[in-house]
């Protein structure tokens, strides 16, 4: 009888617990949160810039009352950039550390391997710059995004082309990754929509040394212009070695990523000038605290910040937000809370729907920016402009032949 009656006991605990979702038991005074970033590998220069922005934005929350008189306290894991990484330490941030849920996401292939880790057990996930449509396009009701995904990375550049550079052939270069690949695919679909002749569409392995084969198939091809899909040390390597083989398109793109890095300038040198790319932020666009958050941070860490750090930043005080709204620390109530999200931040707007394929998706625009003078300046759309579009470019000249 006795047993029995443990047995009910312990059957009517359990579904206590179930119903309605887990709750993580909590430190007293603090509310943990994961954070999963690539500090040392390939991506680690991604991963120290969101880190700082996350830190940056932890102090200012704390310092302010925190989530309702409780601290967060921010769990940051390294992922080296590699997938299996990622679901390990989604697990232990999970499993061991019993975080409420989990933030970050770089890359896009530890991306998708992290959100796999979070829907599976049922944890919220909010991703702020792995960009693969398949992140939210795979229907997930725990993964959330504020940064668009790769697919859309093109839609400021698109009108540049039909409006000003009007090409009519294109190369397109691109890493091996989820991220090079889709973005290569749908800039590729692009070109279709608006007649361009896509006249070499090439994948190459990340951390390459040499790149000139490829580039002497661009230049036999002569396109006009070059669209490039890269991490920050190929990115500067495929400048560097497009600059020394002398090609000369009316333009070459970058398709955001290493491009915006303020490493890119740093190690391309001259051959960075007058690059063109694909942004998702600047700090001169017109949302509250941006110019702000821009001047703190290079104050604090005496370097340029650029989308990735923005991305970070804001995120950071999405989860604040939603901590701060929700019902309690179950996940259910976590996950309502982001849901209900619709706030301004210094990234933008952020409010999370479904469009298309894509579920708990934030709309979010691009931009084009330029190195202009070893800076990096806004140039399109126009009228956000902070310095005008320098077009046509004399290449020679630019590099110093």
């Amino acid at each position: 009888m006795k047993k029995s009656l443990m047995l009910w006991g312990l059957l009517l605990a359990l579904s206590f617990f179930l119903v309605g979702g887990s709750q993580p038991v909590q430190a007293s005074g603090t509310i943990k949160v994961g954070i999963v970033l690539p500090l040392t590998g390939k991506m680690a220069k991604f991963g120290e810039m969101e880190k700082q922005s996350f830190e940056m934005a932890l102090a200012e929350i704390n310092a302010a009352g925190g989530i309702n008189g409780k601290k967060l306290e921010l769990l940051i894991e390294d992922t080296t950039g590699r997938p299996e990484v990622g679901r390990s330490v989604a697990e232990k941030l999970i499993t061991k550390d019993k975080v409420v849920m989990i933030g970050g996401g770089y890359s896009s292939s530890v991306t998708y391997a992290v959100a796999g880790v979070c829907q599976q057990n049922q944890v919220p996930f909010l991703v702020n710059t792995g960009s693969a449509d398949k992140i939210t396009s795979s229907g997930w009701d725990y993964i959330y995004r504020l940064n668009p995904p790769v697919s859309k990375y093109a839609s400021a550049v698109e009108s540049l082309l039909t409006e000003v550079i009007k090409p009519k052939t294109v190369a397109i270069l691109h890493e091996n990754s989820l991220f090079g690949s889709k973005g290569a695919k749908s800039f590729a679909k692009l070109c279709k929509k608006f007649g361009y002749q896509v006249v070499l569409n090439e994948g190459y392995e990340n951390g390459g040394i040499d790149y000139k084969p490829v580039l002497i198939k661009v230049k036999q091809k002569n396109p006009d212009i070059i669209y490039m899909i890269s991490y920050v040390m190929d990115a500067s390597l495929l400048m560097k070695q497009a600059k020394e083989l002398k090609l000369t398109p009316k333009m070459f793109i970058g398709g955001a990523a290493g491009f915006t890095m303020p490493e890119f300038r740093e190690n391309a040198g001259k051959a960075s000038e007058k690059v063109i790319s694909a942004t998702l932020w600047h700090q001169i666009l017109p949302f509250p605290g941006a110019m702000d958050y821009y001047k703190k941070f290079k104050q604090r860490f005496h370097k340029d910040v650029d989308y990735h750090g923005a991305e970070a930043y804001s995120a950071c005080y999405v989860i604040a937000d939603v901590l701060k709204r929700t019902k309690s620390l179950k996940n259910t109530d976590i996950k309502a809370a982001l849901a209900a999200t619709d706030m301004m931040t210094v990234f933008g707007p952020v409010k999370f729907t479904t469009w298309g394929k894509l579920k708990n998706q934030n709309k979010a625009n691009t931009y084009v920016v330029q190195w202009i003078d070893g800076k990096l300046e806004l140039v399109w759309p126009a009228k956000l402009a902070t310095k005008p579009l320098v077009y046509p470019v004399d290449w020679l000249q630019t590099w110093g032949y």
